[in-house]
Order: structure tokens, then C-alpha cells, then sequence
């Protein structure tokens, strides 16, 4: 069920209804998921650099992740630095996670299928060339 309209999730996750396109790419929500999945400890801004993204979004779309109740945000209780956060997908975080992922690839298998298609119609075209 999708979230109210105007929540942060919706922007970053979800079509809109003037069917523009979410902040983050289905790759990116993929990678979001999995690199919190494996990494709760990272913090924004490496998370920003690894995908490529402004730290302004990726900090957009984790409190979007929270609110939607995917992501469940806590201080390191020993950390010296006390702004540090551990980011941890929860049980409805990995049930999307384990969605976006089965998604991801389908759209991939689709696209190397298309691929493989293409390459063998350019090899054919070649042999007519020579």
C-alpha cells in the first residue's frame, strides 16, 4: 500500500501521479537497499559517493526509508561520535529489499536478452559485409 501522496517516500520510491519519474532509479533503490543490507554502518555521505548520488537525496530517501518503516535509524551506542548512525533494514526493509531485488533482475535478464538479440543480428549483418 502506498504511503499519502505527498510523503517523502513516495518521492523517492514510487512513480508520481503526473507519472514523472521517482528521485531514485529502480538501480539505485536496489543499491540503496543493498549496501545498507550490508553495510548499516555506513554513513551518508560514502553512501552518496558510492552511488553517485548528492548527499542531500540519499538523506532524503533514508528518512523516506524510515518513515516507510524499511529503515530503522540508531546512534552507536559506544561511538565517540555521537552523530555517527547505524542504518538497519528492518523486517518490512527486507521483504522490499527482497522485491526491488527479484525486480532488478528480471528488468536485467530482459536487457541481456535483448542484448544477446542484437549482438546476433550485428554479427549477422557483419558476415553479409565482408
Amino acid at each position: 500500500m502506498l504511503p499519502p501522496y505527498n510523503s517523502r517516500a513516495v518521492a523517492c520510491f514510487f512513480p508520481q501521479k503526473n507519472n514523472s519519474m521517482p528521485i531514485l532509479s529502480e538501480e539505485n533503490r536496489y543499491k540503496l537497499l543493498k549496501l545498507l543490507h550490508e553495510n548499516p554502518e555506513m554513513n551518508q555521505r560514502e553512501i552518496a559517493s558510492i552511488l553517485g548520488l548528492s548527499l542531500g537525496k540519499v538523506n532524503f530517501c533514508l528518512k523516506a526509508l524510515v518513515e516507510k518503516g524499511w529503515v530503522k535509524a540508531g546512534n552507536f551506542s559506544k561511538s565517540p561520535n555521537k552523530k555517527a548512525y547505524v542504518y538497519l533494514l528492518t523486517l518490512r526493509g527486507i521483504e522490499e529489499k527482497a522485491k526491488v531485488t527479484f525486480d532488478f533482475l528480471e528488468r536485467k535478464k530482459e536487457e541481456y536478452e535483448q542484448l544477446k538479440t542484437e549482438i546476433q543480428e550485428l554479427q549477422d549483418e557483419a558476415q553479409t559485409l565482408k
